[in-house]
C-alpha cells in the first residue's frame, strides 16, 4: 500500500475484527525495466516506492501488532535480482536488495520478542511479470532447465510462516531452480 496513513487504518481494521495479526506477506513489485543511464526518475522511484514503501506502510503498523502479542512472522517476496545482476533492472534490483536489508535489520530488532522476520527471493517464476520474457534463452540458464510454478514459492512463504521455521529470523531462501 502507498499510503501509511490508509494502511495503518486497514491494518487495525484487520486486528479488530480478527484480535490479532499472526502473520504479514509482503508481495508488492513492479518493473519499469531499462538501461540505468536512460532510466527516468519517474521509473526508478514508481519501482522503490512500490516495494520499500509499501514494505514500510504495512510492516510498521503490524509489527506495532506483533510486538504487543510478543509473536509473528514477516515474509517478504524479493527477487534473485537483489542476489544477481540484470543488465536493465537496477532500479528493480535496488528495491529488492532494500527489501532484504530492511527485513535482515527488523529481524535482529524483534527476534527476542517471538516475531521472525524472512525474505523469499524467486528466480523466474511463471507470473504475469515475466510473461514476455525470452522464456527459452532463460531457460538455459537455470540448472534444473525449467520455469518455477507460484506454488512452489508459496510452500516456502508457508513454512518460514510456519511453527516448523521458529528459529529462522533473518534469512533470504532462494527459489531458483538453482540459478545461483
Amino acid at each position: 500500500m502507498r499510503d501509511s496513513e490508509a494502511s495503518s487504518q486497514v491494518v487495525d481494521d484487520i486486528h479488530t475484527r480478527l484480535g490479532s495479526i499472526d502473520i504479514l506477506v509482503n508481495n508488492a513489485g513492479i518493473i519499469a525495466d531499462g538501461l540505468f543511464v536512460m532510466m527516468s526518475k519517474k521509473n526508478w522511484q514508481s519501482v522503490i516506492s512500490t516495494s520499500l514503501d509499501g514494505f514500510y506502510n504495512l510492516t510498521q503498523p503490524v509489527l506495532e501488532k506483533m510486538v504487543r502479542q510478543r509473536r509473528g512472522a514477516i515474509v517478504s517476496i524479493s527477487s534473485a535480482s537483489a542476489l544477481m545482476a540484470n543488465r536493465g533492472q537496477a532500479n528493480y534490483a535496488a528495491a529488492k536488495a532494500g527489501l532484504i536489508a530492511a527485513s535482515r535489520a527488523v529481524a535482529s530488532e524483534v527476534a527476542r520478542l517471538g516475531i521472525r522476520v524472512n525474505v523469499v527471493a524467486p528466480g523466474l517464476i511463471e507470473t504475469a511479470m515475466v510473461k514476455d520474457a525470452p522464456i527459452a534463452n532463460i531457460k538455459a540458464l537455470i540448472p534444473m532447465a525449467r520455469i518455477g510454478k507460484p506454488a512452489e514459492v508459496a510452500k516456502v512463504v508457508r513454512f518460514l510462516c510456519s511453527a516448523d521455521a521458529s528459529y529462522i529470523t533473518g534469512q533470504t531462501i532462494s527459489v531458483n531452480g538453482g540459478m545461483f
